[in-house]
């Protein structure tokens, strides 16, 4: 045994001490895909599933996939520099134009898209601005960028979505330059950023809006084209960050930005010159779906739209604390661990996946079950959960928020 091995036994204290409990929620494994899918043999509705216009599974994208496949298998071998395809241009060229910049560039998973832009622009004349719930990806770009030797910007946090605190930011910054990084959306509380405010902001003190929509993309404005569209706010934001992981059912990550701007971070991002190309059947799978939104954006959109209403009237009717959100993210307030883990584990035995989100997650007394609800949702799979939710929300005192005392002993 050696140092390392006594580290993780003493760290993996809460995880041992969760699976003993048999409440260990983490790592499940499902045996289909989709947002039905089974576990251990059990019809699983996925309520925890990014896959908010519940395309992944169609079977366009899946035959488009597979097409791919027979063409080019499962991969390329390569990095973009070296293993670039029409099928990579051809894709970046529409997701410009179809989000409304001069140029798009794709990464093979969007935590890299991230990365990658951050450590790019920002140096030692920068000061980086970030809301302080900020997602890991934003963090560790910028963590990235401050340890690189003769090149570390200044980093400076503001309270969430608070227009004063990042005005008292980039008012009192130390560095030239300023770029601003804030999320459409907010992943655990599902709410949305404050950008009619933060582009004024901005503007008056000459500081660049990086905007990652992560979770706005499919979801927002008319189209679905995010949060920008929505605000009609695009022409206000330099840079914008996505994924493919949500809405466009699969892997990989965007930037958009001004052609130049683009073209410095392909040259500069090692999480785009060091990691392998997108695999063309991914590609093939998302140009599918960038289809479907060309076509049917606005009745895809509205449908999700109309889910997530009748479910977050019903929640908060039934006396849930949906804390700030705002979306179709909903975060159902169970504000101790215990609840929160016990909730999960009963749903799950009825048929219903939840995820819990707990410390360091999220702080103590902010725990919670992340509700997301897609299009793809059937009316009994909200009222399934619906039903469900009410029942274990009233016996472990979720709703009246009430303690109960000791559950684990």
């Amino acid at each position: 045994m050696s140092w390392i091995d006594d580290k993780a036994r003493v760290e993996l204290a809460r995880v041992r001490e969760a699976r003993e409990k048999q409440v260990y929620p983490y790592f499940r494994e499902f045996e289909t895909g989709g947002l039905h899918t089974t576990i251990g043999g059990q019809p699983i509705v996925n309520f925890s599933s990014n896959d908010y216009l519940g395309l992944t599974n169609h079977p366009k994208v899946k035959e488009a996939a597979k097409r791919a496949v027979d063409k080019y298998a499962c991969g390329l071998s390569s990095s973009r520099v070296q293993a670039t395809t029409v099928e990579h241009v051809e894709l970046e060229r529409r997701l410009a134009k179809w989000f409304g910049y001069e140029t798009c560039v794709m990464f093979t998973t969007g935590y890299q898209a991230m990365l990658g832009t951050i450590v790019s622009l920002a140096d030692k004349e920068t000061t980086l601005v970030l809301d302080s719930y900020s997602h890991a990806c934003i963090l560790d770009g910028t963590f990235l960028a401050a340890g690189i030797p003769g090149r570390a910007p200044e980093v400076r946090f503001f309270n969430h979505n608070s227009a004063r605190s990042l005005e008292r930011i980039l008012k009192t910054r130390e560095r030239k330059n300023a770029l601003v990084v804030v999320e459409g959306v907010y992943s655990l509380d599902g709410d949305k950023a404050h950008l009619a405010e933060f582009v004024d902001i901005c503007d008056r003190y000459e500081a660049v809006l990086c905007v990652d929509d992560a979770h706005g993309t499919g979801t927002l404005g008319e189209r679905g084209t995010g949060i920008l569209e929505e605000t009609g706010l695009r022409d206000r934001a330099p840079i914008l960050v996505s994924t493919f992981s949500k809405t466009f059912g699969g892997i990989g990550g965007l930037l958009l930005a001004s052609d130049e701007v683009c073209d410095l971070v392909k040259h500069n991002a090692r999480s785009f010159l060091f990691s392998a190309s997108l695999p063309v059947p991914i590609v093939a799978a998302a140009s599918t779906i960038l289809d479907m939104l060309e076509a049917d954006g606005p009745k895809l959109v509205k449908e999700l739209h109309d889910k997530a209403g009748y479910m977050r009237k019903n929640l908060l009717d039934a006396g849930f604390d949906l804390g700030a959100s705002n979306t179709h993210i909903m975060p159902v307030m169970c504000r101790e661990e215990r609840k929160t883990l016990f909730m999960h584990v009963a749903l799950l035995e009825c048929g219903v996946m939840m995820v819990p989100i707990t410390y360091p997650g999220v702080k103590h007394g902010e725990e919670r079950l992340r509700v997301n609800v897609t299009r793809g949702h059937t009316q009994e799979d909200m009222d399934l959960a619906l039903e469900l939710l009410k029942t274990y929300g009233e016996a472990f005192f979720v709703l009246s928020g009430e303690d109960i005392g000791p559950m684990v002993d």
